[in-house]
Parts: C-alpha cells; structure tokens; sequence
C-alpha cells in the first residue's frame, strides 16, 4: 500500500472508531498501521489534522442544504447569531435558521467529545508532542461545534504548557476568522482582546480579519473605532492595503443590500473617499481593490466613475482580470447595452485579461433573450460550449424557448445539445454533495423533437 493510501486508510479507521463511538484505549494504540505512521512526526501531524477536521463533516452538517456550503459568496449577508437562544430553541424544539440549523444535538456532542478524547489520546497513548497546527484545528472543531467555554479552557491549558508555541498570534488569527465566518462576530471581538491572556501580540492580519468579521454583519461602527486606531501616529500595528481594501469592498456591499438610495449613496461615497485617502497616504491599490469599486459603482449606475477607475487602473499598472470585465458586462446588458458588452468581452480576449467562462457569457445571453433576439442568443450560447463551458440549465432553457418562439429550431445542434445536457447532469452530482435536499436530476432535458420535457421531482 502507498503511503497516501496507508493515510487514508487509517484516518479513515479512526474516523469509523469515532461514528462507532467506540473509545480509543492501549489496544488500538498498538496497532502496527498507526505506531508505524506516528513514528514520522510530519506523517502524524498531517493525520491528526484530517481527522480533526473530517469530524464536522461527520458530525457537525445538517442533513438539509443550508450551512454546507463552503464557501461565502451566494450566501444571503451573516447575521450575529445567539447562542444562548439557539441551545433554548434546541432544548424546546423550536426551528430556528442559520449555520447551526437543524443539526442532531447528539451527533454534536459525540463528535465534540470524541475530538477531545483523540486530541489527548494521540499525546497520551503514542507519545505524540502537539504542534501549533494540531492545536489550531482542534480550536476550529471547538468552534464549529458552538463550544466556546471549552475552546477557552483549551486555549488556557494549551498556553500554560512548558513547550510553549502551542497557542499564536496566526492561531488566534485563524480562530477569529473562524468565529466571523459562523456569525459568532461578538465572541471574535472578545477572542480578539483576549489574545493578551494568552501572551499573544496582535499583529495587522489579526486587526483586517476582526475588521472584516464586523463588515460582514454590518457593524461599521466598531469596525471603523478599530481602523481609526489602527491609524493613530506611532501605533504598532498601521494599515495596509488590504484594511482599507477589506473596508471598500464592505462599504460597496452593504450599500447595495440596503433598499434605501440615501443609505447606498452614503455608503459609495465612503468607499470612495476611503480610495482617495488610500492614494494620499501611498497605498497601492490591487486588483481587488478597483474590483470592489468598480463593481460597486456600476450596480448603482455610476458608469462614468467605473470607466474612470478602468482607466486609472492601466495608469497605475494594474491589470484587470475576469471579474473586472464582467462588471461592466453585466451593466451593459442591464441597460439594454449589448454592443458595448460585446466589445467588452472582445477587449478581454484580445488584451489577454483573462478567459471568459458562463459568469460573462450568461448577461449577454439573458439580454439577448430578453431584447427577442434568440438568435444571437445561440451563437452566444454555441461559443460559451466551444469554449469548455456549460451554461446554467436555466440560461439553456430561456434560449432554448426563445429558438422555439421565433420558429428556428433547426438551429440546435444535437452534438451541442448532448455536451450541455451531459455537462448539466455532471454538475448536478456535484452539487448534490453539498445540497442533499435537491433533485437527483435536471428538470429539463431536450425531448425527441427538440422540446425540453419536465421531468418530475420526488
């Protein structure tokens, strides 16, 4: 057996122990697999860490959809979540939503306890010294679990230890980061003045990501005492580029979440002249920084600033990328612009800013479609798939019906047809990892006569 099987294997024994609740004792120590792979210390680490952090996937999801998504960008905006008033709604049964919705209580508390019980397990049994790595993710599955008095007492045990090294800024850098992105904003506030107890120094990556944890629900006001602190003459830890780029992208985000035009311009405005001071004090702006804004201004139709920063961008030396150019796509088909779009999608082809995938193709489709013309809507569909992607099953059925509206499905290509109907079905069972509750297939597939038939769902 290699030795990436040989890994997998006994994390995956150790992870059948732990769902079997079985306990980890002398007798599972002397196993020759295990005593083998944690006499390399790398080889034990790297098994300690993907155990640990294979127990909220085991234990910690919720059979339903919401919450297991890994990522952050389509999700509605966090909110500061309660836990006091989550274990109150658990204990009566009440249904409540969020991050930590309808998970099983006990399939928590198993895989709480039985991270513990491993943790201590491997430095007891097998003689194993933790490493600030192991005692990070072991922090994280705290976390995860909402224990955060027994992340504390962790912490405290951890930091206490001779060896020392265990307990670090990057690692209470990582748990304040964690704590933001599951709602607990409040308690990554306090984690992050209490990074002194735990002789730790806050550095500038701790203060961006507690400032960022707090844009994210919407508290500017704690967020900007901690930047105006941040910029006090002779302070330790000064700005970089990346604080006033976390504050931006916020300030454009939340201004277009709210459905009040006072509280959007007020919040562009910020953004706007949080750039200029940026430029005064001789920050450099990166991509992302001009992505935000420009972004942010063309949603409020602020074309001409956008354009403004396009070109400022190309002074400055810095090279638009994908997202740059789908910002404007994206305006332009929303004002019923096609050509300009178009031109758009051509300049980032020939300037080599990047390759075009289904995020720029889909406006100019959808415009297409939407201004009668389903014509160019296929040659725009037809150049997406020569070019490696799939479309939206949505964005397929539009065009599709737009074809049949105008009497030319003698159009569509079975060649064509047949990739995207396959590329949907393989993007289904991808997706259908994360979103146990959806249809183990598209609703939609084209019929004999070049018809989508529905299909039903159970």
């Amino acid at each position: 057996m290699s030795s990436k099987g040989s890994h997998t294997h006994i994390t995956n024994q150790i992870i059948t122990a732990i769902i079997q609740n079985r306990s980890f004792d002398t007798h599972l120590a002397k196993s020759p697999f295990i005593t083998h792979h944690f006499s390399n210390p790398q080889r034990a680490t790297q098994l300690i860490t993907d155990t640990l952090r294979s127990i909220p996937r085991y234990f910690f999801q919720s059979p339903r959809s919401m919450g297991r998504q890994t990522g952050s960008r389509h999700r509605t905006p966090l909110k500061q979540r309660n836990l006091h008033q989550e274990s109150i709604n658990i204990h009566k049964g009440i249904t409540f939503f969020g991050l930590a919705a309808y998970r099983d209580p006990q399939k928590v508390k198993l895989g709480l306890d039985k991270a513990l019980e491993f943790y201590h397990w491997v430095e007891s049994q097998l003689g194993f010294n933790h490493t600030e790595i192991t005692c990070r993710e072991m922090g994280i599955v705290l976390i995860k679990g909402s224990r955060l008095k027994e992340l504390y007492n962790f912490l405290k045990d951890m930091s206490r230890r001779s060896s020392g090294g265990l307990v670090t800024t990057m690692t209470m850098t990582c748990l304040i980061k964690c704590l933001g992105e599951r709602g607990l904003v409040n308690e990554a506030l306090s984690a992050f003045y209490r990074m002194k107890q735990f002789r730790c120094r806050p550095d500038v990556c701790a203060y961006n990501t507690v400032i960022n944890a707090l844009c994210r629900v919407g508290d500017y006001k704690r967020a900007k005492f901690l930047f105006e602190q941040m910029e006090l003459p002779g302070f330790r830890c000064p700005p970089d580029t990346f604080t006033y780029t976390i504050l931006i992208s916020s300030y454009c985000k939340h201004g277009l979440q709210t459905g009040c035009k006072k509280a959007v311009r007020r919040r562009m405005w910020e953004a706007n002249h949080l750039f200029r001071v940026m430029l005064f004090k001789g920050f450099k702006p990166d991509v992302v920084t001009y992505n935000c804004l420009i972004d942010g201004c063309c949603k409020t139709y602020r074309i001409e600033r956008a354009l403004e920063l396009f070109d400022d961008m190309d002074k400055r030396g810095c090279v638009p990328n994908r997202v740059t150019y789908n910002s404007f796509i994206r305006y332009y088909c929303a004002t019923n612009e096609i050509d300009k779009a178009i031109e758009m999608l051509h300049r980032m082809q020939e300037l080599d800013h990047g390759l075009p995938t289904t995020s720029s193709y889909t406006p100019i489709i959808h415009a297409f479609c939407e201004a009668g013309k389903a014509v160019e809507a296929w040659n725009m569909l037809v150049e997406l798939v020569d070019r490696g992607s799939i479309p939206r099953e949505y964005t397929y059925k539009i065009v599709h019906e737009g074809l049949k509206s105008v009497g030319r499905t003698d159009l569509l290509d079975s060649e064509i047809c047949g990739r995207i109907e396959d590329g949907i079905k393989i993007r289904y069972k991808q997706v259908m990892k994360v979103k146990a509750v959806m249809s183990a297939e598209p609703r939609f597939s084209l019929g004999e006569n070049c018809d989508l038939e529905e299909h039903e769902v159970a």
